[in-house]
């Protein structure tokens, strides 16, 4: 039996070429395969920055050869099952080119979402998804995020006038359909195909075409001209370099932090039933707490490695930050210090999601969806991630939550802000509250079986469910903000802080779940 579940490991559709390296090091074949590729892929990055640049090639050839390279990437980790992800994506700009332009937004959605969420069914109940073999979920989540995210923005350039655009919208908004080859170089580069992050078309297309550094550089100029400055004084040095070496030092520190304590404090141990029996709920707490502190670094490992993958290729340039240092975060997957020490459970959540790389998507969902936007959020975020009953406990969970941290929020903070001692007071204790809120959140997201998630929500008492929603209830206001108020907080929430970078528009926005 033993025998059995090792062979499972490296067991999968994809290349197996690098099976005696998955054997020598104990790790799945797929996870060798996939630090393989991105690892070639940011090789390849610094080659494409350096040798394919928009003044030594065409976009024609910069397109196919980013969108050859991404479809090899696939075929080499995935086999066969690659076929799933190239199918969604043409079938798709099908849609896009031969779809009423009206409802060409509703239709992708649907193709889409339902083709991932086919496939997500299929592996749980068909192919026995907790065992671990080839997992091509992950790809052909980034691409349902921007193809949904694609025709959104194209339906909002073609068939809505600008008044009726949010001010980030109109910045966004196609007003062409692609042709084949940008259709296919956005959701299957190699820079993102595997991880993402997801970018949008508009930012791509400048990439590609050697617009996307130049025109920032201009914005940030015409920023500094309105303060009062009269731009540079010389050519700003925006090279990627230090930012690439410094995101592949924090994966180096996450690799690290995997293999000496994330592998000794194992998520299952939470709900160990000698454990749940004996341990007093004081220590219980403190477990989970720190199993799930030790759980994120392998998440900010793949999608810091990403990140430096398109920095490496030129991609991502948002600004020059205050003090005229080039920042390279526009397509940032995660926020790490952001998520590490925030203060509110509501805006950690926002960053949290930010970093599993769905709030382009899921933005579209917010900004249009009539009423009940919150809640609608959180379920088009379960469904992207899939099946498993606890990813739909942890979004579920997070609505009276996200509730009571708003009314919270609203009743007690400007009683704190008369002073910087108990402003800190605070701020200490909403930190400490919302790391163990989110414990209490996540934990289903990870265990992601109905009888393990009540096990450890019955180990808990139930308090964070009880405590939420009784502050919902209780600092529930009768008047409610109006929806102009509504818009400008979501403006504001959404919008990246120009005091750090300019210019002011950022593809993964923080505001939505």
């Amino acid at each position: 039996m033993g025998e059995r579940a090792e062979d499972l490991l490296f067991k999968t559709t994809g290349s197996k070429w690098l099976l005696p390296v998955g054997r020598l090091l104990g790790l799945p074949i797929d996870q060798v395969n996939f630090m393989s590729c991105q690892l070639f892929a940011l090789a390849a990055a610094f080659w494409f920055r350096l040798y394919l640049s928009p003044g030594h090639a065409s976009p024609l050839v910069r397109h196919t050869f980013a969108t050859l390279l991404g479809i090899g990437i696939l075929i080499f980790c995935f086999g066969w099952y690659s076929a799933h992800i190239l199918a969604v994506v043409v079938a798709s700009y099908f849609i896009i080119v031969k779809g009423d332009i009206n409802n060409v937004h509703r239709y992708t959605m649907v193709t889409a979402m339902g083709y991932l969420t086919a496939c997500h069914v299929s592996r749980v109940f068909i192919y026995n998804y907790g065992i671990l073999s080839t997992d091509f979920s992950g790809p052909l989540m980034i691409v349902t995020q921007k193809i949904t995210t694609l025709a959104f923005q194209l339906h909002d350039g073609t068939c809505k006038k600008s008044e009726q655009l949010a001010s980030d919208q109109r910045l966004l908004a196609i007003t062409a359909r692609p042709s084949l080859i940008e259709y296919l170089s956005y959701n299957l580069n190699f820079l993102s195909v595997l991880v993402g992050p997801c970018s949008n078309y508009k930012d791509h297309i400048d990439f590609i075409e050697g617009r996307h550094i130049s025109q920032r550089l201009k914005q940030h100029a015409a920023a500094a001209a309105r303060n009062g400055h009269n731009g540079y004084d010389r050519t700003p040095d925006v090279s990627p370099l230090k930012a690439v070496c410094r995101k592949l030092v924090v994966c180096c520190c996450c690799l690290l932090f995997f293999f000496v304590v994330t592998r000794s404090l194992p998520i299952t141990f939470n709900v160990n039933p000698d454990f749940v029996s004996h341990a007093p709920f004081l220590s219980r707490l403190t477990y989970a707490f720190f199993s799930i502190q030790a759980a994120r670094p392998k998440f900010y490992f793949a999608w810091t490695l990403a990140d430096a993958v398109n920095n490496a290729a030129g991609f991502g340039f948002r600004g020059m930050d205050g003090s005229g240092k080039p920042c390279w975060d526009l397509i940032s997957n995660v926020n790490i210090i952001g998520i590490e020490v925030d203060f509110h459970a509501r805006i950690f959540t926002f960053k949290y999601n930010n970093g599993l790389g769905i709030t382009a998507e899921l933005k579209v969902c917010y900004d249009r969806a009539p009423r009940h936007r919150l809640a609608l959020t959180f379920i088009l975020s379960a469904l992207w991630h899939g099946v498993y009953p606890g990813y739909y406990f942890t979004f579920i969970t997070a609505i009276p939550i996200t509730m009571a941290a708003r009314a919270l929020r609203r009743s007690i903070r400007h009683h704190f802000l008369g002073s910087r001692g108990l402003k800190l007071g605070y701020d200490v204790v909403t930190w400490m509250a919302t790391q163990l809120t989110i414990c209490y959140t996540v934990m289903p997201f990870l265990l992601l079986s109905v009888d393990h998630t009540i096990t450890y929500y019955r180990s808990m008492y139930f308090h964070v469910h009880i405590i939420s929603v009784l502050a919902a209830v209780a600092l529930h206001r009768k008047h409610k903000p109006t929806e102009d108020s509504k818009s400008a907080s979501s403006s504001s929430s959404s919008a990246p802080s120009s005091s750090q970078c300019q210019p002011v528009h950022s593809n993964n926005n923080k505001k939505v779940l």
